[in-house]
Order: C-alpha cells, then structure tokens, then sequence
C-alpha cells in the first residue's frame, strides 16, 4: 500500500532524497523513475543487474565543484578520480565539464585520452608505475606524474627523454575518521613520502636536483567518504611545512563523503570547496594552483543498480533472504568494507516497506550479502530491486566471479535512456583464452 498524506495524495519518499540521484522520483505508475526514465522499464529493456545512471546529476555535481572554486578566487583545476568510474563516457562527460582529470593506470590513461581528455589536463598516479606507465604517460604529455618512491624517481629518471613535471606525494599523518582500508594520508601507507620520518624533505632535495624532473608543487589525499572537514585543514598545514619558491601548485586530494543512506549528512561541496581554498591560501598564499580530486562525490549518488528478484526465502524465526541476480561481483563494497546500502523495490517505489529482509546475492559465498537488514515493501519473485548510491565503485571494481557476466551501464537523461557499456556475454568470457 502506498503511503498517503493529509490530503490524500501518495508521498514521495524519493524526490529530495540525498540517497538518489538528482530529479528521481515515484512516477504515475507508482515506479522508481531516474533521469525522466522508468526503471522497470529499464530492467526490461536492458535486463539486470544494470547500473543506471542519471546524467545531469553528475553535470550539476561537475558545475558545482567549478562553480565553488570560481567564487574562491584562486588559480584551480577540478580533477575527476577517475578510478570511481573509470568508463569512457564518463570520462567524455566531465571533459565536456571542463574538468580534468587523474589516472592511477595505463588503462585509466588510455580511456582518458580516448574520452577527449587534453593531455595537459590528465594527471597521473600509481604507487608503483611500470616502465610502460611512465613511458606512455610522459610521451602522451600528461600535466603531471605525481611521484611515489624513490625507485619511482630514479626509473623517471632512467626513462624520460624530456623533462616533465611531477608532483611528490606526502602522507601528511593525518588519519580521518573513515574505513582503514580508505584511510591513505597516515604515516604507515603504501602511498607516497611521509613528513615525520623526513623521506618527505629528502625527496624534495632529490628532485630538485633532477636535471629531468621538474619539481612544481606537493600532493597529499588523507583517504575516502570523509565527513569532517577539520583533518583537510590539518593536512594542508602539515604539507606546508616543506614548501619552497619551487612550490607553484598544491594538490589537496579529493576524500568527500556522500549519503549511502538518508540520514547520512555529509558536507556541501560549498562548504568542503572553502575549506580547502582557506587552508591553501593561508598557508601556501594566493600564487599557487590549488588541485583537487573528487570521484565518489561526483558519481556515487549519480547511480543505482537494479536487478531482479529470483528467490525469496523465509527461515523461521531466523530471517528472510530475498536472493537478486547480482551481488558481489557487480558491488564488492560491502563485502570489501562493510559498507551499508538502502534497497527499495522498484515496481513500488511509494508504498510503505514493512518487509524485514536481507538482500543476498547470487554468488557461491555465504558472505555474498548486499544490505544486511533491509525495510522492503513485500518482495516478490521478478520484482525489480534498486540499490541506490552505487555509482561509484560499482562499474569500476566490477569481476567475473563465478563465471558472471559484468552488467552494462545506462545514461539517463530527459526521458531518453542510452546505453553507454553493454552487457558482457558468455563468448567474452573466453574471448581471451589462447
């Protein structure tokens, strides 16, 4: 049953909800309707699990991160973390944005280059390039490589037949509150130079000295799905501290958090944008390019999987499992981080959920479970069912567990539904075998 107001008319528990993407909302037929299009009609056409994608939500997040720089004042560049969502029409939306964008693979390279990305606007990582990353990198005339290690260095230097700019990762030893395995700016990481053993300040000194390698400024990015805002702050003092006249740009990572669910309430991009730009400028002054590198903020809300119900399966006093045709090989974030989901069943996206299930996946692993306790409105076999906020990390750590074939990827916009990744089939999976 659909839950009513005062006056009669069915309440919408979508439309304003920080969950899901931007404009979606319950339609006429009582579905879940995303970008002006009908999700069921959706699983339909492009059959489940699918990731569904409301295009102008992640144009509206991209301008919006402009939009807060451009009243900050200071020299900027927005870079899309691409590793969040690493499919080429996404890389082509935020070019069009006029955003840059950072890489962390000669893979994410090759699809930004092919997206339109200039590549004076691709900035690359990698805590351990190969010859070939750096070689593909420099030779394609990327912005910067943002140096990781010393054997880093010298394989730049060994290797580059121009001089390049590069950036030096610091770990500032700042650890925020959020998943230790997101966690990156602490002094015990894989990632970059650390300041309180002094590996940061030999590195300067390192490649200052370079005949090939031209120092411009320092990187540091304390971790993921960040809600304070204080630890940036901290960071950007430490990082600070080894800054020279040599010191013309400053990376300041990305780390803004989004709702997974609605009573998530993480910072306005306004107000994580000004932060940053304060910290900078106080510490750094105003002459220097400020850098930073949202990818969960932009496309994480921006998305929603859908699959299918296949099973429902009442355990007596025990818990009911309503089994989806998807689960860990299309989202490995909550077996991967213990990360929590809303779901709602789509073909009754209005009505009250007064069913207390757990969503479970179709994978061979007890563990292959997406929302551990889940309020659903009376699943049913061949219900569609939505996870929302997964547009970010989805797509990207996507696999074939269990012989599955990876699901495809569909834009919304204005009513009109494109598909943008197909759907994998059977022969892919041997398309490779020799």
């Amino acid at each position: 049953m659909a839950e009513r107001g005062q006056a009669g008319a069915v309440v919408d528990p979508i439309a304003g909800s920080p969950v899901y993407p931007v404009g979606s909302r319950v339609n006429e037929r009582g579905h879940l309707e995303i970008g002006g299009c009908d999700v069921v009609d959706l699983a339909a056409e492009f059959g489940t699990p699918a990731y569904v994608y409301a295009e102008d939500d992640m144009r509206e997040r991209a301008r919006s991160y402009r939009g807060a720089f451009e009243r900050g004042g200071m020299e900027f560049e927005v870079l899309f973390a691409s590793k969040s969502f690493p499919c080429t029409a996404a890389y082509r939306l935020f070019a069009e944005e006029d955003l840059s964008v950072d890489v962390a693979s000669g893979g994410e390279l090759h699809m930004a280059l092919r997206a339109g990305f200039e590549p004076g606007r691709i900035h690359m990582h990698g805590n351990n390039k190969t010859d070939e990353e750096i070689l593909f990198a420099a030779r394609s005339g990327v912005g910067h490589l943002i140096l990781d290690s010393f054997d880093e260095i010298e394989r730049c230097e060994r290797l580059l037949e121009e001089p390049q700019d590069v950036l030096i990762r610091v770990t500032p030893g700042i650890k925020p509150s959020t998943h230790d395995y997101i966690q990156t700016g602490q002094l015990d990481s894989k990632f970059g130079f650390g300041i309180e053993d002094g590996l940061a300040a030999r590195a300067i000194e390192r490649v200052l000295g370079s005949d090939v390698l031209r120092l411009t400024g320092l990187h540091a990015h304390i971790g993921s799905q960040i809600f304070e805002l204080e630890p940036y702050t901290l960071a950007i003092r430490a990082i600070g501290e080894l800054a020279g006249e040599w010191c013309k740009v400053v990376n300041v990572g990305g780390g803004l958090g989004i709702a997974y669910a609605a009573e998530d309430e993480p910072p306005a991009i306004d107000a994580y944008v000004d932060v940053k730009v304060r910290g900078v400028a106080e510490v750094f002054g105003e002459g220097v390019r400020i850098l930073v590198e949202p990818g969960r903020s932009l496309v994480g809300n921006a998305g929603v999987t859908a699959y299918r119900v296949g099973t429902v399966k009442e355990i007596p006093g025990i818990r009911t499992y309503v089994a989806v045709d998807g689960g860990m090989s299309d989202n490995m974030r909550p077996m991967l981080y213990g990360s929590r989901y809303e779901a709602l069943i789509a073909d009754r996206a209005a009505a009250v959920p007064g069913s207390l299930a757990t969503v479970a996946g179709m994978h061979c692993e007890s563990g292959d479970v997406l929302v551990r306790d889940a309020m659903l409105a009376e699943p049913a076999v061949g219900d569609v069912l939505v996870t929302p906020a997964t547009g970010a990390y989805g797509h990207a750590m996507a696999s074939n567990y269990n012989g599955v074939t990876r699901p495809p990827v569909v834009f919304c916009r204005d009513g009109d539904a494109r598909l943008v990744v197909r759907r994998e089939t059977y022969e892919d999976l041997t398309a490779r075998d020799v």
